[in-house]
């Protein structure tokens, strides 16, 4: 009788391995290899990716003809970009767009590869169980999320989503987290330049508890990643003017975060830096002068 053959070990390639993608990476490495491509990243990422165990392919192509699965976990204003890349090099394999995109733009996405997944992440980086979900939707969504069996990152498939359902999960769950963010730090802004900042912390305590502690927060933990949410603002925004809905609070917000630009690659800010920041930004790089 012949012995059935193993199957093939997986190879699954992330691209790009940053503070939540290394996460999603060593999460897939408990099934097979995950590859990378150090090709055009920073030293930080690299040294990243090497922590983590990952096997750095070198540059795109040679992990793309590597890898059956490829996931992006990118800034959402480099998503498409980054999957029409994929798909110029003539990947086969599925592609799983893990970005913080709209429907539409996961749709045109999709539309490039033969066998795609539309998936979105909710919590923060995966390093501890029951934080953090890979929400997936499409043909193949069973598949990618095996390879997260019994790691940290919990992985959920949408039954019976279509491609666009896992994007639109995330666009209204973070058009509450992170635009509601983008509004307290509005409010706050507004009352540093009236005057009357102490009168409004004073009326927080007694009507609104929990606000002060969630402006300090926000200063400490979300102005050095403001940059990443620009983009996913302007998609939040598109997703809602799609669905006939004002797009207008999550234009202005991704103007919020636009303005708290400068404290990219920060560790953290205080509130007053960044109300500073809010009321009076920089002006943009190469303006006249």
């Amino acid at each position: 009788m012949r012995m059935a053959e193993p199957p093939e070990p997986s190879i699954t390639g992330v691209l790009h391995p940053g503070d939540m993608g290394v996460t999603v990476a060593a999460a897939a490495a408990r099934s097979g290899t995950v590859l990378w491509a150090s090709d055009g990243r920073s030293a930080e990422t690299c040294e990243r990716a090497a922590g983590a165990g990952l096997t750095d392919a070198g540059d795109l192509t040679a992990l793309i003809d590597a890898a059956d699965i490829v996931i992006s976990v990118c800034p959402p204003h480099g998503a498409e970009a980054l999957a029409a890349a994929v798909a110029d090099l003539g990947f086969t394999g599925c592609f799983v767009d893990a970005n913080a995109v709209s429907p539409a733009t996961a749709r045109r996405m999709a539309a490039r590869f033969e066998n795609f997944v539309d998936g979105s992440l909710i919590g923060p980086p995966a390093r501890e169980p029951s934080t953090t979900r890979l929400y997936l939707a499409g043909p193949d969504a069973a598949s990618v999320a095996a390879r997260f069996a019994g790691s940290p990152l919990e992985a959920r498939v949408l039954d019976g989503g279509d491609i666009g359902s896992a994007s639109a999960l995330k666009m209204a769950y973070a058009s509450w987290t992170k635009g509601t963010n983008a509004l307290l730090v509005a409010v706050a802004a507004l009352a540093a330049a009236e005057g009357v900042s102490d009168e409004l912390t004073a009326e927080w305590g007694l009507s609104q508890s929990g606000l002060s502690q969630r402006l300090t927060y926000t200063a400490i933990r979300s102005a050095p990643k403001a940059w990443r949410w620009v983009g996913e603002m302007e998609e939040i925004a598109d997703t809602f003017a799609a669905a006939g809905l004002p797009d207008g609070f999550h234009r202005a917000a991704s103007e919020v975060f636009a303005r708290l630009g400068e404290f990219k690659n920060a560790r953290s800010a205080s509130v007053e830096q960044m109300l500073e920041a809010l009321l009076n930004p920089a002006a943009p790089a190469g303006g006249a002068g």
